[in-house]
């Protein structure tokens, strides 16, 4: 399985990052690792966007959800019956949001592992044929920016970065005086822990690009930049920025 891995993801994407090495003047290992990111985001994108539209889709049908859990509190069968029947008149999966996100998982730690492993010239020799071993990686970037080490500036950029995208899909909790009707209980809950995420997982990637290579905390905050405004992009399209709205958070 490890050699299935190493064949279909992280040796191709090894070698796409050298070959952008290569190509790009100044062999500047940074605007590789950039050039990589928007590649990589370019191929997700499909998978992406379809995560983005189920999570909407899903936050658009919650009032509709919690009239059914409020019907049919006293008949859980009853209430999984229209619950399904919802779904498909919506024609939403409620699984859709989940199932890119999976298929995406085993490319982004080929990403991870390229970055993590793949700017010490000892892994050169994956190298293709065809590809030109540049029998050195230099990890400065720019002139200043060591991407073989941890940079604490990248990491808390990378944070901000994730922030701002994961505040956009923020899940709303419902009016106060609804809150403690049964069929509210389970939206509430949702926004507690939509609104926990928003803050626990910027803080754990700044924690955690604390330690990791440069390289690779570049490449999660281009990542999360990108990724932010692709969201944006979707959600201008479909009418959902606009003043307050389901994705704007509730005022403390």
């Amino acid at each position: 399985m490890k050699a299935l891995f190493n064949a279909v993801l992280y040796r191709p994407l090894f070698n796409l990052l050298i070959f952008l090495y290569n190509i790009i003047p100044g062999h500047d290992i940074g605007l590789a690792i950039i050039a990589l990111t928007l590649i990589v985001k370019f191929v997700l994108h499909p998978f992406a966007k379809q995560s983005i539209k189920a999570q909407k889709a899903m936050q658009e049908l919650q009032p509709k959800l919690n009239e059914l859990k409020e019907k049919y509190k006293n008949d859980k069968e009853k209430m999984t019956q229209e619950m399904l029947k919802l779904y498909k008149e919506e024609k939403v999966n409620p699984f859709s949001s989940c199932l890119p996100l999976l298929l995406q998982f085993p490319f982004l730690i080929a990403v991870f592992l390229v970055f993590k492993n793949g700017l010490s010239s000892e892994s050169l020799n994956l190298l293709y044929p065809f590809i030109k071993n540049p029998g050195t990686i230099n990890a400065i970037s720019l002139g200043f920016l060591n991407l073989a080490k941890p940079n604490a500036v990248l990491a808390v950029l990378a944070g901000a970065a994730q922030y701002w995208q994961t505040k956009m899909m923020l899940v709303s909790a419902p009016p106060k005086d609804l809150q403690n009707k049964e069929g509210a209980k389970d939206e509430t809950m949702t926004a507690i822990m939509s609104k926990q995420m928003t803050f626990m997982m910027p803080l754990f990637t700044v924690i955690i690009g604390l330690t990791l290579p440069g390289g690779l905390t570049l490449y999660f905050l281009v990542f999360s930049l990108l990724m932010g405004f692709q969201q944006m992009a979707l959600l201008k399209k479909d009418g959902k920025i606009s003043g307050k709205n389901i994705t704007t958070p509730p005022r403390i």
